[in-house]
Formats: structure tokens, C-alpha cells, sequence
């Protein structure tokens, strides 16, 4: 109620800002000419007295008089004519600027009634991003979110080792087993387990990679773990991971790979206003063919869009959504026609995923409708392709897992 007050009155006072203007104006000619005259009739009265004090003698006294009554009369009828022409339009301002009011005030109910949120309480900056930073706070550890795609993933669907490279593994376990302390082998052994798509046990030789070396470990061997621990939870920046690419960070500031992830980290955590300026420069910065160009390539046009920036030249927008067409035709149809409207669409987006691929946006995009419409066992299908389509690529994993998520896949 208090809102309403509140607005009820600011509303009041700027519509009437802008109506009493329309009263006045017409007024202001009339006003005019009584003002002047009212002069006119003063200066009549100062030659009598100036001629009673012998300041003007007879003749200039006749011929002031003349002057000042000549002008009196023309102000006269000024005044009389002013009133004339604007009797008329005088009234018209008043009926425009009361359907003015009307109008106004009823467009502002209207699109408030369509778009506001009466009672909604406020949300400052500082409260947003102490609420982000309690999100990021409490989000999934990196031991949770491993547990939680083993999970939701089918035995089957998990990368599986050929026999031959299983047993190239369990011979070089076997060797290191005999040689604890060899780091290159154990280095050895992470990436051959990365290469293989086993990420969680590369992820776990890494780890002894680095604690071989008694806080010794080199950059590269500290960002080789970050990047199979984000793989290793199909693009999530886990607490443990932010850790690592903020060491690196702090012996490399100018590292790309880490400052790639650093954006990620930023972007998952709600902050697109600060991630979308690390990738803008890395992606100025190049070079074209390195590995970290071809997803901020992919995913920084609607980076910006979510920091409210223009996307940078030559990078393509996002697919567009709807038009006003469509809307009002979609509007217009009855519920059925409607759904297939859009079992159509996400059809031909499927279709073209299938025939021609795309970016991991459409990846996404067609997940989220399948979820939506229900077509679960279908968008489990086409989730499970795009993780094995984009596989090692961080950014895009996390975007296409964002979308199994809102459709309700992870659940």
C-alpha cells in the first residue's frame, strides 16, 4: 500500500508538471497587453502631474497625451483580439491536456500491470553481490561434484578405456608402484589418464604430481591440475580449483590459460561484468588458433549480453529469439497449435545439431527445450553427445551442464 501511495503521488505531481503548462500558455498574450495597459494608463496620469509642476508645457503635453492614448488603444485592442483567438483553443488545451492525463496515466497502469512487481522488495548491489558471494561460498566441492556426476551418469555412458590402453595404465601403475618417487612417470601417468577421458583418476595422479614436489611445483604442473580437475566435473570451477588457478595467477599474472579459467570462475559465479573484460582481452590478445580462442569465441557475444556490453567486433551475436511476428501469431494460436509451433522448432534445431553441429549455446539451447517439453530420455541422449562433442573444452561443458540442469536432467 505504502508503494502506491507513493507512486499515486509522484504520478500526480509530473502529470501535473506537464498539464499546467497547457493552461497557461494561452493566458500569457492577454496578460501582456493588461499589463501594458496598465503602463500606459500610469504615463497619462505622470504628464498630467508633470504639466501641473510646468515640467512639459501645453503643446508637449498635448502631444504625449496623443502618443501614450494612441498606444493605450492599441493595446486595447490587442487584449480584445488576443481573447478572441484563444477562447477557443483556450478550452481545446483543456480537453487535450485532460485526455492527456487520462491517457498517460492509463498507459503507465497498463505497463506496470504487464511488467511490474507491486510489493517486491529491494535489491541493491551490495545485497546481489553479498548473495553471490554466499552462493560461491557454499557451492559444491570438488569431491561433491565428481560424486554427483558419477551419480547421474550411466556405466555405460562413462568414457570406457580400450583393452589395450587399460593395460598400458595398469603396467605403468605397476612401475610406478616399484618407483614412487619417479615424478616424470607419475606426470606420465596423469596425462595419459587425461588423454584417455578418465579425468577424476588424472585428476588424482595430478594431485600427487604436485604434492611429489613439497611446494615446489612448477606453473604448468599446477595448471595442468586445475584444467583436469574442471574437466574432471564436466566444466565446474570447484572451491579446490579457483584455489589452484589463483596460485598460478599469483606466479603468472599474465598466464592465458589461467586467466581463461579465472573468467570462468567469475562467469558461473554470477559475475559477467567482470569476466566478459578477462575474455575481451584475451581474445584481442590471441593468438587465433590457440585453444582458449575458440570458446570465448563461442560463448563471449552473450557474455556481453549478460554484462549489458556490446559484444566485441566480429564476434557473431547469439541466435536471435522470436520476433514481434511471431509472438503475436503464437498469441493468436489455440494451445495446441501452439505446441506444435514448438515442437517444431526444436525439431529443426535438432535436425541441424545432427546434420551440421553448431556452437555449444545451440547445444544448450536444444537441451533446455527438451527438458521443457518433457522429452527427457531424448535431451539425457542429446546431453550426453554434446559432453562427448566438446569434451576438454571447460567453457562449454559448463554451458551445456547449466542447460541439463534448468531442464531438470541432474535432478
Amino acid at each position: 500500500m505504502q508503494f502506491w501511495i507513493v507512486g499515486g503521488v509522484l504520478a500526480v505531481v509530473c502529470l501535473l508538471v506537464v498539464f499546467l503548462p497547457l493552461l497557461r500558455g494561452f493566458g500569457r498574450a492577454s496578460r501582456r497587453a493588461s499589463y501594458d495597459m496598465q503602463v500606459y494608463r500610469d504615463q497619462l496620469r505622470e504628464v498630467e502631474t508633470e504639466l501641473a509642476r510646468g515640467v512639459l508645457t501645453p503643446d508637449e503635453a498635448e502631444a504625449t497625451r496623443a502618443e501614450v492614448s494612441r498606444r493605450l488603444l492599441a493595446a486595447a485592442d490587442a487584449e480584445g483580439a488576443e481573447a478572441e483567438t484563444h477562447t477557443a483553443p483556450r478550452r481545446v488545451s483543456r480537453i487535450a491536456g485532460a485526455l492527456l492525463l487520462i491517457a498517460v496515466a492509463g498507459l503507465a497502469l497498463g505497463i506496470y500491470d504487464r511488467v511490474g512487481v507491486p510489493g517486491y522488495p529491494d535489491l541493491p548491489l551490495a545485497l546481489r553481490e553479498q548473495r553471490m558471494a554466499e552462493a560461491r561460498a557454499s557451492r559444491p566441492s570438488q569431491e561433491e561434484a565428481e560424486a554427483a556426476i558419477a551419480a547421474n551418469t550411466d556405466a555405460a555412458q562413462r568414457p570406457q578405456l580400450r583393452p589395450e590402453d587399460a593395460a598400458l595404465v595398469e603396467k605403468l601403475r605397476a612401475v610406478l608402484k616399484d618407483r614412487p618417487g619417479d615424478l616424470e612417470g607419475h606426470r606420465l601417468l596423469a596425462r595419459s589418464l587425461g588423454s584417455m577421458g578418465q579425468f577424476p583418476e588424472a585428476r588424482a595422479a595430478q594431485e600427487a604430481v604436485i604434492a611429489m614436489q613439497n611446494g615446489n611445483a612448477t606453473v604448468n604442473d599446477e595448471l595442468q591440475l586445475a584444467e583436469l580437475m574442471i574437466l574432471a566435473t564436466n566444466g565446474y570451477v570447484s572451491p579446490q580449483a579457483e584455489a589452484v588457478i589463483a596460485k598460478v595467477l599469483a606466479r603468472d599474472p599474465r598466464n592465458p590459460v589461467a586467466r581463461y579459467y579465472s573468467g570462468l570462475t567469475l562467469l558461473q559465479g554470477g559475475r559477467p561484468d567482470l569476466a566478459y573484460p578477462l575474455w575481451a582481452r584475451l581474445l584481442e590478445e590471441g593468438p587465433p588458433d590457440a585453444p582458449w580462442i575458440a570458446p570465448i569465441r563461442n560463448d563471449i557475444a552473450e557474455v556481453a549480453r549478460l554484462a549489458g556490453m556490446p559484444p566485441p567486433e566480429g564476434v557473431a551475436t547469439p541466435a536471435p529469439g522470436p520476433n514481434q511476428a511471431d509472438i503475436t501469431a503464437a498469441e493468436q494460436m489455440t494451445p495446441e497449435e501452439r505446441q506444435a509451433m514448438i515442437t517444431g522448432m526444436v525439431d529443426q534445431l535438432n535436425e541441424r545439431l545432427a546434420t551440421e553441429g553448431g556452437p555449444p549455446a545451440d547445444w544448450a539451447r536444444l537441451i533446455r527445450a527438451l527438458g521443457v517439453l518433457g522429452r527427457t530420455d531424448q535431451a539425457k541422449e542429446t546431453w550426453q553427445e554434446a559432453q562427448t562433442k566438446f569434451a576438454g573444452n571447460g567453457a562449454a561443458l559448463a554451458e551445456i551442464n547449466a542447460a541439463a540442469q534448468a531442464g531438470g536432467l541432474t535432478q
